[in-house]
């Protein structure tokens, strides 16, 4: 039985992205972007997906490098594949191997149950990620729309 990734436009909407700044330490910028999948019925229990995704941080980083960071879980607390994005101005100590700040934040939320959907997200997302320009136009972008456009082309 082979699993399908789920469609990046139900993964990602624009409700989940976030144009205000996050706050600058880890740990309150994870709990930050969790809060917008809790408020758009994503997630059934706060508290056990923080501790989901502070637990995979204590695993190994979720910084990737090339400004991008990517705290990822999965838990029973989450009702379906999410992804949460923001932005920050001056970035956020993500640990990242290339010791550069994580200015593109994606938060991957999946079912506990989906550890094949959530291997899809991740790789998927990362290899848009390490191009220039996807990156470019995300920094650019200047309302959800354009974020939510710029994400969709470059996964699909």
């Amino acid at each position: 039985m082979t699993t399908t990734q789920p469609d990046i436009e139900t993964v990602l909407t624009r409700e989940l992205i976030v144009l205000e700044e996050p706050p600058a330490q880890k740990e309150a910028c994870i709990e930050f972007l969790l809060d917008r999948a809790v408020e758009t019925d994503r997630v059934t229990d706060r508290e056990a997906a923080l501790e989901a995704l502070l637990a995979r941080e204590e695993e190994a980083t979720t910084g990737v490098g090339k400004g991008i960071g990517i705290p990822h879980a999965k838990s029973d607390a989450v009702s379906r594949p999410t992804i949460v994005f923001a932005r920050s101005e001056d970035g956020i100590d993500f640990d990242a191997m290339d010791e550069k700040p994580a200015t593109l934040l994606f938060m991957l939320l999946v079912p506990e149950e989906g550890g094949e959907e959530h291997l899809q997200l991740l790789s998927s997302l990362s290899r848009a990620l390490m191009h220039d320009d996807v990156r470019e136009q995300l920094h650019e972008a200047d309302s959800k729309a354009a974020i939510e456009d710029t994400i969709t082309e470059a996964i699909a």
